[in-house]
């Protein structure tokens, strides 16, 4: 259905690339576009997250965070939130840095997109944390504000993630040139999307869809 559901959506996007108009373009697509991009950054955020939880697990914060999830379960955001705010301060190490990427997904669901965005913005400026935290924590900020957040200031915060040695590397490209696109710079989108189609190292499903907008650009 998902496949379907993608085919369904580009046969449309070249319509409207054949009209020209890529305002409109952006406006109906952007989130379909970049859908499996948050995917991945969530699965992986939930591995990584549960990978420190199994090696950091400590007594006391166990009860705090599952509380927490229990709050969440009962759609109680707020209230999950604010209980792991107070365990991020209690904790550290891996403890601490789960509690605060849940604590931005708590407030997300609340509805205060902008709390959760400030929330990753901090773990990626903790000069002290995880490289490999930082980057996840930029890419989630990214898709908070993708819709109407600057796209210059995010292509520059996604740029350091973007190379070959990142582990974001290919999400982040990805969502540069969705970026680009938004933007209205199709020859950086395009360059984006030609990157990123011929990395042979690239997830098969990150190539096929650079594949499928490079030829909806060309026409």
């Amino acid at each position: 259905m998902q496949e379907t559901l993608v085919a369904d959506i580009f046969d449309e996007v070249d319509e409207e690339l054949k009209q020209d108009n890529t305002k409109q373009l952006w406006n109906r697509y952007g989130r379909y576009i970049v859908g499996v991009a948050i995917l991945i950054v969530l699965v992986t955020a939930g591995h990584v997250g549960w990978k420190k939880y199994v090696e950091d697990r400590q007594e006391g914060y166990s009860g705090q965070f599952m509380k927490a999830l229990f709050l969440s379960g009962d759609k109680r955001h707020t209230e999950a939130a604010a209980v792991l705010a107070q365990l991020s301060d209690d904790a550290s190490g891996g403890y601490a840095t789960l509690a605060r990427f849940r604590e931005a997904v708590e407030r997300a669901a609340a509805g205060d997109k902008s709390a959760a965005a400030d929330i990753y913005d901090a773990i990626a400026d903790d000069g002290g944390g995880d490289s490999l935290y930082q980057g996840l924590a930029v890419l989630n900020a990214v898709l908070l504000r993708i819709d109407d957040g600057d796209p210059t200031k995010m292509i520059a915060d996604l740029t350091p993630y973007a190379t070959s040695k990142s582990p974001w590397r290919h999400t982040a490209g990805e969502l540069i040139a969705v970026l680009a696109l938004r933007s209205g710079d199709v020859a950086k989108a395009k360059e984006g999307y030609q990157k990123l189609a011929d990395d042979l190292d690239a997830p098969q499903g990150a190539r096929a869809r650079a594949t499928e907008v490079l030829r909806t650009l060309s026409k």
